[in-house]
């Protein structure tokens, strides 16, 4: 699939707080905690518990969410398909950071152990 450039701007815009429910929803249903999803966008962001709060309050972009982040030094390492992406494969940086965050998002839902998804 080729993401086109009006794609990377509405992931630019879209807020964290309107895909969280989204993830918090999917872990849960999988028998998976909040805690648990916390600490895998603490592990990607390095964000605290207080600032993913902030985030979701202030209905950050996806923008300024990873303008924010410091990015795990492994986070390259996280591989294969999201919504139907490479996600090693996408060119847009920011667009990539999100897919990084929904492939693990994925990965905590689909059960795989905490160690495997924190590289």
């Amino acid at each position: 699939m080729e993401i086109t450039n009006e794609h990377n701007e509405r992931m630019a815009k879209l807020t964290f707080a309107s895909v969280y429910p989204h993830y918090l929803t999917k872990v849960e249903r999988k028998g998976r905690t909040k805690e648990e999803l916390h600490q895998v966008i603490s592990w990607l962001t390095g964000f605290s518990e207080n600032d993913i709060k902030r985030l979701l309050d202030n209905k950050s972009t996806f923008q300024e969410f990873f303008q924010q982040a410091k990015l795990h030094p492994n986070a390259h390492k996280i591989t294969g398909v999201i919504c139907g992406y490479r996600v090693e494969d996408i060119p847009n940086p920011l667009t990539q950071q999100v897919r990084y965050l929904d492939k693990l998002v994925d990965e905590l839902a689909k059960g795989r152990k905490m160690e495997k998804i924190l590289r």
